[in-house]
């Protein structure tokens, strides 16, 4: 298929594993142990799972959604540290890194300042690896000016405001599973997604992603893979 399908992963969840084809694998700063990483690569391993690292802020009370003020080398060093941590079990369980997608508010305060995105880039760039991140804002220009590959996200999961932004709120929310599909849908057939206000955005894409801390993350799982699969 023309899009891979991505899940925040940082639990153990073997029947979303059985359907995603990528993984976003929390690595120790907002969520994730090494115990919890051992197994989650593990069952990449054994679903056929791709594996990126999902890194965020040093936040374990917040999950990382709560911004901080850093210097582009404080976020390379960040990214640079858990990227090593998560390649520990991937070389256990021989699996190349695939991607590097920031998370939460790192996520965030990236696709906005170009000069803290070029410390992701840097990383990603030594791991020879694409970034996955929003198109059209400082995650896609830094990324393609540094000649590092870009893949954009669609997220089903999270509502867009009027420019194109996420709404990220700092609690896990019940997903509507029939809105998701449709979600899926429109941008897979129009390129197009709807924000909270009805504004028609334009959306450029190569994976969606589905967070696995959403109450009901199986069922939209599922219901997006039923989408790519029609």
């Amino acid at each position: 298929m023309g899009e891979a399908f991505g899940l925040h992963s940082f639990g153990n969840d073997e029947t979303l594993m059985s359907v995603i084809d990528v993984a976003n694998v929390a690595c120790g700063f907002h969520s994730g142990d090494p115990g919890t990483m051992d197994e989650t690569v593990r069952l990449a391993k054994e679903n056929g799972v791709k594996v990126g690292a999902h890194p965020g802020l040093p936040d374990l009370v917040g999950f990382g959604r709560r911004e901080m003020k850093l210097t582009p080398e404080e976020v390379e060093s960040i990214i640079r540290y858990q990227v090593g941590a998560l390649s520990g079990f991937l070389t256990k369980y021989d699996l190349p890194l695939h991607h590097i997608k920031p998370h939460g508010s790192l996520y965030g305060m990236l696709a906005r300042d170009e000069e803290l995105m070029l410390g992701a880039v840097r990383v990603a760039r030594d791991y020879g690896v694409p970034v996955f991140g929003i198109a059209g804002s400082a995650h896609q220009r830094v990324a393609e000016r540094e000649g590092v590959e870009f893949i954009g996200e669609l997220y089903v999961d999270l509502d867009y405001n009027s420019d194109g932004g996420l709404i990220i709120l700092r609690q896990p929310h019940k997903t509507d599973v029939d809105a998701a599909a449709e979600r899926a849908r429109r941008a897979l057939a129009s390129g197009t997604i709807l924000s909270v206000d009805g504004t028609e955005l334009p959306i450029e894409f190569g994976s969606i992603c589905v967070h696995s801390d959403t109450p009901n993350a199986v069922d939209v799982a599922q219901a997006v893979r039923a989408v790519l699969s029609s």
